[in-house]
This record gives C-alpha cells, structure tokens and sequence, in this order.
C-alpha cells in the first residue's frame, strides 16, 4: 500500500507539472491507457491521480472517454474575481476603518516580506506573502468564513496554473499595487482602501483573462465588473470608474 501511495503521488506531480507547463493543452483528451504507458506505470495509480487532478480542477472524467485536460477559462477567472470583488473590497473598507497598531504592523510586516523577497527573486516566498497580507487583511474583519471563502477562490484558478507572475507582470509591479492598499488601511481611509483593492483584484481579473482567453473565449472589455461594482456599498464613494 505505501509503495502504491509513493508511485500515484509521483504520478499526480508529474502530470499536474504537464498540465501547467501546457504539455498537455487545455481541451485535450487522453485515455488511462495512454497516461500509464506514458509515466510506465500500472492504470491504478494512474487512476488515483486523476482522481486527484479532478478534485483541484485540473481535469474532468469522461465516462467511457477518458480524460479532459481543463485549464482555466476566461468566464473561470471572471467568476472568482466577481466573488473576490464582493468579498474583499469591502472588508478593505472594514479593515482600515477598524485597524489597531497590532493589526497594521501586520499588514507592514507582509509588505515587507513581499519587498524583500522580491529583492531576492524568491517567487515561492514572495506569493506566500502576498497571500499572508490578503489573509491579514481579512482577519481584521473576524470572518473565518470569509478568509477560508477568499483563500478557495485564489487557489480554485491558481492550483490549475492560473497567474501574472512572469507572464504580464513582475514582482515589484504586483508589491506596488499592494502598497498603497496598506497605506489606506495604516491612516484609516476606509474609501481609498476599497478603491485600491478594487482596482489591484479588476487589474489582475483582467491580465488574467487575456492570457486564458482564445478566439473562440475573448476576453471582455475593461468594463467587465461595472455592473457589479457600481452596487456594491463602500461608504462614501460614488459610483463610477476607478481612478
């Protein structure tokens, strides 16, 4: 049993790597037969694998088909950041109209980690503390509920490839949209906390959607949230674009 468990976690690392690096392009098809020859392997770990890729959304089962390689989709992406968009701009509001020090050391200490590590080119540290300052931010609001909500939504899209990072944007240019984030929350400035987030969720929303998009899936124009941003309540801000 502990040498079947070793060879299909080998084999679940090995295809999810394939699938990442578009070895293995999103619509495409492939049988149990064909993936076990390919990795020399017996079909059951094979088997437990895919299972494994379909729970993070790598892949779908075709009854008497075989596997669907899924990537991500431009109304993928669109979905998790409509969710994120409700959940986090106003919780930025939240946070910097509740802030303690303790609370804004916190959300200074990630930053920081996130400028030294992209100092160091450390890509795995630098997204561990990205994720850190969002949670953090979060947290001021109390809601478990609504940290574990948002940490889903990031990892439903990341775990299946899904990011800017060296693709449309480097580190510092994803730090420099955080700052000022932390800088509204740091003085208290509920409207422009919002309006920062806003606009660090709509710009990443929108990279991502033009690198899943194809002729048949265009991305939407720069106006894709509108509908749903002119609605939601953030005190003191009118409608209307961000700025």
């Amino acid at each position: 049993m502990a040498a079947r468990a070793t060879t299909t976690d080998r084999v679940f690392a090995s295809l999810r790597e394939s699938i990442l690096a578009g070895e293995f392009p999103a619509g495409s098809l492939h049988s149990i037969y064909r993936l076990a020859d390919l990795m020399e392997v017996s079909r059951t770990p094979v088997r437990e694998a895919v299972l494994r890729l379909a729970d993070v959304g790598l892949v779908t089962i075709e009854r008497n088909r075989g596997v669907r390689i899924r990537g991500v989709s431009v109304e993928d992406v669109r979905s998790v950041f409509e969710l994120r968009l409700m959940i986090e701009v106003p919780t930025a509001a939240y946070a910097a109209a509740h802030a303690g020090a303790d609370d804004v050391r916190a959300l200074e200490a990630e930053l920081a980690g996130m400028r030294t590590s992209a100092g160091s080119l450390d890509e795995p540290r630098f997204t561990g503390h990205d994720r850190a300052l969002h949670g953090a931010i979060g947290a001021i609001l109390g809601n478990e509920r609504a940290q574990q909500e948002v940490a889903g939504l990031r990892d439903s899209i990341q775990t299946r490839g899904a990011s800017t990072l060296h693709r449309s944007r480097g580190m510092p240019e994803i730090l420099d949209e955080h700052v000022p984030i932390v800088e509204a929350i740091a003085t208290g400035d509920p409207q422009a906390a919002a309006t920062r987030m806003e606009g660090h969720l709509l710009n990443t929303a929108m990279l991502l959607m033009v690198q899943a998009s194809t002729p048949e899936d265009p991305a939407p124009d720069s106006g894709w949230a509108d509908g749903l941003r002119n609605h939601l309540y953030v005190p003191g801000r009118a409608s209307g674009p961000v700025q």
